[in-house]
């Protein structure tokens, strides 16, 4: 089953308490994005933040790292409350391999992320060791952004790497742009957690756009 993971970047801050219960309620993973003003041009939240919701949260934190030296901050994340911890290639490069030990060693599924320009390619080298595979559909670090189409073709070419190693249990998840309009086409591409931002926060009904999306 398709699993639906609301970032937190476009809850209403404000009114924290409420969309945390909607996700509770409604979704299946807390999807959080990192910012470090470095890696990407702006600055999202920090462990203050993740600490907050990992206490009232009853699904699983779903902490995406959109920053540089990933590996100097993994074990304060996974104290934090994170269950599955993400970081970019472009960031780590051939430290790859061993961050996502680092994160394994601490009891947190690892996931390795890239962004629309950089090949699929790139991160064959670690889909043995990768707990699951998160594809940007827009580029890191701005929410609103419109999907990216050539995104179903990554999709699929990892997907099809993936079974072909023999770890047909990896999920693909997929962030940026998704919504009810093209959750379907995403599903069927090979992705398994979909990540959507505005298509639910900013949402008339927020928990018929989640079902939506799960249809």
């Amino acid at each position: 089953m398709i699993q639906i993971a609301p970032s937190i970047l476009s809850a209403d801050f404000l009114h924290l308490e409420k969309d945390v219960e909607l996700v509770n309620r409604e979704a299946d993973l807390f999807h959080l994005d990192i910012m470090d003003g470095s890696f990407v041009p702006n600055i999202s939240f920090g462990f203050p933040v993740v600490e907050a919701i990992a206490k009232a949260a009853r699904r699983p934190l779903d902490v995406h790292l959109m920053i540089v030296h990933p590996e100097k901050y993994v074990e304060r994340f996974a104290k934090a409350g994170a269950s599955m911890l993400s970081f970019h290639y472009e960031a780590a490069l051939e430290e790859s391999g061993a961050i996502l030990e680092q994160i394994q060693a601490l009891g947190v599924k690892a996931g390795i992320v890239i962004n629309p320009d950089c090949p699929v390619q790139k991160i064959f080298p670690y889909l043995d060791k990768a707990d699951f595979v998160l594809l940007m559909s827009v580029f890191a670090g701005f929410g609103g952004q419109k999907f990216i189409p050539e995104s179903l073709e990554r999709i699929a070419a990892v997907r099809a790497e993936l079974d072909r190693r023999g770890r047909k249990e990896v999920p693909i998840e997929v962030d940026g742009g998704i919504g009810p309009e093209n959750a379907a086409a995403v599903k069927k591409a090979g992705a398994g957690i979909l990540v959507a931002g505005s298509a639910v926060f900013k949402a008339p009904d927020p928990a018929q756009a989640i079902a939506a999306m799960r249809r």
